[in-house]
């Protein structure tokens, strides 16, 4: 069957959630790569990939696409979820025959829901997708495929779900595909050197923190790795038939979980003189750290989340505030850029908590931070944890243009507050004199990052205007206090 994988026009500036471990509209346009749907189509010869935000493809234009194909595999996210129906349900009135499959992560927690709702959609996949999609294009029926849930005779039929992938190798390259059907220059992320390619070099995280999606709904928690050499190899390609590429970004859940297959895999990478970023855990030690310098790395993406050791231990982090600090010296040490990740709303959160946090940040002083609103994703024990101490509330996670709001609520802490929390983090973080020579000086010496500044700077202040808008709208809906009746 000729398929399409479609990463769908949505929101303004939204890529979808596909690859993505903030699925919502950024503060600053963000496109990463639809890793994910890459691989089954690196399985189908005669499939294209089509990733409408980067490549500014509009509704209509998808739409037409439909008559080009006899099925369709949609990569959907929470946000989303509700235009990606519309999408499919357009795109079978241009063409009936085709067949549609719904793949990630609310499909997965709520296949029979997503079936009800319409009748657009054929089948969904649950959780890894890959061989299941390539084998139904290649003419096998649902039945007989693992971890499908489809209707038969009026009734829902979720199939068994089958073993992980553990031999990673066996798949294709992910930037074979991209040569194929992608624009690398089109992806942009503000802490990472433009044009990037991102892959993975593993599947899945041991690690148990609540509120992440992907290892509970989708990828799992055991860790899957490809060989080193398998790795290298595609590093190598990338290099070869993407000559404007500035680095690779190696985007897995977990990049260096363990110290020994990092330290093999960066003797591996050392010999291509390749600059790379990638994920990390500030569990990493020193020597790890010094390891990945020399082999080329040159920035991590980190998930600090709290300053506050309770919180930490809330979520379950498997990390304290004492090895983030020593992570981060070592960091500095080694000259490693790091982009923190820290989160508005967790279980326990109060304002002295987040106070902790901002005090924390600024006190790591990382290259860049993102503030984050907890969200309680379906299939996440932070959702079930919300839903069932009654926190989470009826209103929508992103607002008209797909950027974050809260939906849950903390003793003392409502909605405007908890998002005049994350303007105040930003705020007094980027705000400081050292923070602003440091954007200046980039700017200053560089013109291409001066151009790139002045968007993004453009970008967040919109934004903030907009989020100043929400929370007064919030302190001026709030019902006055009642005086004390005097008496007399």
């Amino acid at each position: 069957m000729r398929t399409l994988f479609l990463n769908p026009p949505s929101f303004e500036g939204f890529d979808g959630g596909d690859s993505s471990r903030w699925p919502a509209s950024r503060e600053i346009e963000s496109y990463w790569y639809p890793v994910w749907l890459c691989y089954p189509a690196g399985m189908l010869p005669d499939s294209k990939v089509v990733d409408a935000p980067p490549h500014k493809i509009s509704i209509e234009q998808t739409v037409a696409m439909g008559k080009d194909f006899e099925l369709l595999v949609l990569y959907t996210s929470t946000p989303g979820f509700h235009v990606d129906v519309k999408m499919a349900e357009m795109m079978k009135d241009v063409n009936p025959k085709l067949k549609v499959a719904f793949v990630g992560p609310p499909v997965t927690v709520e296949p029979d829901k997503t079936l009800r709702g319409t009748r657009a959609i054929d089948f969904v996949v649950r959780r890894e997708f890959d061989y299941q999609i390539a084998d139904y294009a290649k003419g096998k029926p649902l039945e007989e495929l693992p971890g499908v849930s489809f209707r038969r005779n009026g009734q829902i039929v979720n199939n068994p779900e089958g073993p992980a992938i553990e031999n990673l190798d066996e798949l294709p390259w992910v930037t074979k595909v991209y040569k194929r059907d992608l624009d690398i220059t089109r992806y942009n992320v503000p802490f990472l050197l433009s044009p990037f390619v991102s892959l993975y070099t593993s599947r899945g995280c041991p690690a148990l923190c609540t509120f992440c999606l992907w290892p509970q709904t989708h990828s799992g928690h055991r860790w899957r790795l490809r060989s080193s050499d398998d790795v290298a190899n595609e590093a190598r390609y990338a290099l070869e038939n993407f000559p404007q590429m500035k680095e690779i970004f190696f985007d897995d859940d977990t990049f260096n979980y363990r110290k020994e297959r990092t330290i093999e895999l960066c003797k591996k990478l050392q010999p291509l003189k390749l600059t790379w970023s990638c994920t990390s855990r500030v569990t990493t030690d020193y020597d790890t750290l010094k390891a990945m310098k020399e082999a080329g790395c040159r920035l991590l993406i980190v998930g600090y989340e709290s300053g506050d050791p309770q919180i930490l231990k809330n979520i379950k982090k498997g990390a304290t505030v004492d090895m983030a600090q020593r992570f981060t010296a070592n960091c500095k040490k080694l000259d490693l850029k790091v982009h923190g990740d820290f989160i508005i709303g967790l279980p326990g959160e109060t304002r002295e908590s987040i106070r902790k946090t901002i005090d924390f940040a600024k006190k790591l002083d990382n290259e860049t931070i993102q503030v984050s609103i907890a969200h309680p994703y379906p299939g996440t024990e932070f959702y079930d944890y919300v839903t069932k101490n009654n926190l989470i509330t009826i209103d929508s996670m992103t607002d008209e243009t797909g950027h974050q709001l809260p939906n849950v609520v903390y003793p003392g802490l409502d909605r405007g507050e908890l998002v005049e929390w994350v303007e105040k983090f930003y705020g007094e973080y980027f705000f400081r004199p050292r923070v602003i020579w440091r954007i200046v000086r980039k700017a200053v010496f560089n013109g291409g990052e001066r151009r790139r500044l002045t968007k993004e700077a453009r970008e967040y202040m919109a934004l903030r205007s907009k989020r100043k808008r929400f929370v007064a709208d919030h302190k001026a809906a709030k019902p006055a206090p009642v005086a004390a009746n005097s008496g007399g």
